[in-house]
């Protein structure tokens, strides 16, 4: 085989790897959809924000991580009661599922995006930026506007992801 040819056969080759890997991790369509955050008072140093994250995609996707320049220490957190009838919140360290046609929703009183360590109050009428970043989509960066409400469902709304209607 001349060295053309042997050149050619792994060009080929790399072309042939390179697309099946990309395809085997094809990135679902990621829409989001209504984001805020709440206002927070001089001193206060965690601040919440909230919204609606929908696959448009046909393969499922995970939320697992979520960033910010607002704050020192951002994370995904839920609601949960304890044994005694408490509503406590905690960080989810792996993560929100999303499936093919699904949403989860970030709302009061359920999943939301916690940052903590705020640099400066969040003002009405600011914008903050927040990178979501998913297992297959990457990371999607949403420009959240700070506001008194938004898609909130009533306190103790689940935002679980499930498949839309």
């Amino acid at each position: 085989m001349s060295f053309k040819s042997l050149m050619l056969a792994a060009i080929a080759a790399l072309f042939t790897t390179f697309g099946l890997a990309l395809s085997a991790h094809a990135a679902p369509g990621i829409e989001v959809q209504e984001p805020y955050a709440l206002p927070t008072l001089a001193g206060q140093s965690s601040g919440a924000a909230f919204m609606v994250i929908r696959n448009t995609g046909t393969a499922p996707d995970r939320l697992l991580d979520v960033r910010s320049d607002a704050a020192d220490l951002v994370q995904l957190h839920t609601h949960s009661m304890d044994a005694n009838g408490v509503m406590k919140m905690s960080q989810v360290k792996d993560g929100f599922d999303l499936p093919p046609g699904g949403e989860l929703i970030l709302q009061r009183g359920g999943n939301h995006v916690m940052m903590m360590g705020l640099h400066a109050p969040l003002a009405l009428g600011q914008d903050i930026t927040v990178t979501l970043v998913f297992e297959l989509a990457g990371e999607v960066t949403v420009t959240v506007p700070v506001a008194e409400s938004g898609i909130d469902a009533p306190m103790g709304g689940t935002g679980v992801a499930m498949p839309a209607n």
